[in-house]
């Protein structure tokens, strides 16, 4: 792949440098070929070729790994407009923005009438819901739930366009609520009154947002070592990371140049809403989300006096993927996660 690279920017360079020679003197004057925008654009151009081939082999992956347990499809809805729209007049400007999702039901549940629903939060800035998840979502589909996983605003492998529609701790949150609702409407088999949502990192994070804001759509919320404070987060990341955050497609700002926004967007200081109940893992040595973020949060929530369950694990092996992991720790870990949906969304084959 890589020599497949550089052979073709060699290729665009040699072009680019010999038109630049031979055309003509007032059209080299008056538009001179800058080469390093040319070399940017096929960067980033590739970068995105590569996601997008990454995403597809992945999809295909999601039946090669689960087909035997699961019926897959992959759907899309419509959710809110883009946050920031160049050309406010232009045709089709405010048109909702169009948000894939992954729905997997359980072929040994496939006949029963009504089945719980998890909304399934992928991590990551411009992450995506990969096969790396499959041997969690085997383990919700044996229990008989109903499986949403939306692709929000800013995922990786859906072209350029709609990575830079990432709207980190806002419209995001609202493209997952959409997911949510599309399924209520859109799958027979969803019981409206047993619906749950799942996330770690970056998807606890929304997970989060989504039942503060939105109560009355949830049973029930599980939070993996969730990002709860950005400003706290920002302010133990290197300039880098915090560079991401004020660039014009992401949040636009610094949080020195608008903290309320940023304080507006963090779990932390929303902890207040919470109606909906709630386990939250998190891990000491978690080398991504700090502990200290985390338990931010749990004060937070005892402190407004809310019910919840949590529980922090002292230097688990994996760090931030600790119970993510295929060891008997993360087993164990997940089927605490699982009698705990299960209390609330009560799927018919629930963890004993």
């Amino acid at each position: 792949m890589y020599n497949l690279y550089f052979a073709t920017l060699i290729s665009l360079l040699i072009h680019g440098f010999a038109y630049a020679q031979t055309a003509p003197p007032s059209q080299t004057a008056s538009a001179p070929i800058d080469l390093n925008e040319r070399v940017r654009l096929l960067e980033e151009n590739l970068r995105f070729s590569d996601q997008g081939l990454a995403k597809s082999v992945d999809d295909l992956l999601w039946y090669q790994k689960l087909g035997d347990v699961a019926i897959i499809d992959k759907v899309r809805y419509d959710s809110k407009p883009p946050h920031v729209i160049k050309n406010p007049t232009g045709q089709g400007a405010n048109n909702p923005v169009v948000i894939p999702a992954y729905t997997f039901v359980s072929r040994k549940f496939a006949t029963a009438k009504k089945l719980p629903l998890l909304i399934f939060v992928h991590d990551g800035i411009h992450g995506d819901f990969s096969t790396l998840y499959a041997h969690v979502v085997r383990e919700l589909l044996d229990q008989g739930y109903l499986i949403l996983a939306p692709e929000y605003r800013g995922s990786a492998g859906y072209g350029g366009a709609f990575y830079n529609q990432i709207d980190y701790g806002d419209f995001e949150n609202d493209d997952v609520l959409a997911g949510k609702r599309w399924a209520v409407e859109n799958i027979p088999q969803v019981d409206a009154d047993r619906v749950g949502i799942i996330g770690w990192s970056h998807g606890g994070m929304i997970s989060l947002m989504n039942v503060f804001d939105h109560p009355e759509d949830y049973k029930v919320a599980y939070a993996g070592v969730p990002v709860t404070d950005i400003i706290a987060r920002l302010g133990y990341k290197p300039q880098s990371y915090r560079t991401i955050f004020s660039a014009a497609n992401h949040i636009g700002k610094d949080p020195s140049d608008n903290v309320a926004e940023y304080r507006r967007r963090s779990p932390v200081w929303n902890a207040q809403k919470l109606k909906t109940p709630l386990l939250i893992h998190t891990n000491t040595n978690d080398e991504d989300v700090n502990v200290l973020e985390v338990e931010s949060l749990i004060n937070a929530l005892k402190a407004h006096e809310k019910k919840f369950e949590y529980k922090i694990y002292q230097d688990a092996p994996g760090g931030h993927s600790f119970n993510r992991l295929d060891t008997k720790l993360a087993r164990d870990s997940r089927e605490e996660i699982y009698k705990f949906l299960a209390r609330y969304l009560t799927p018919p084959a629930a963890v004993k």
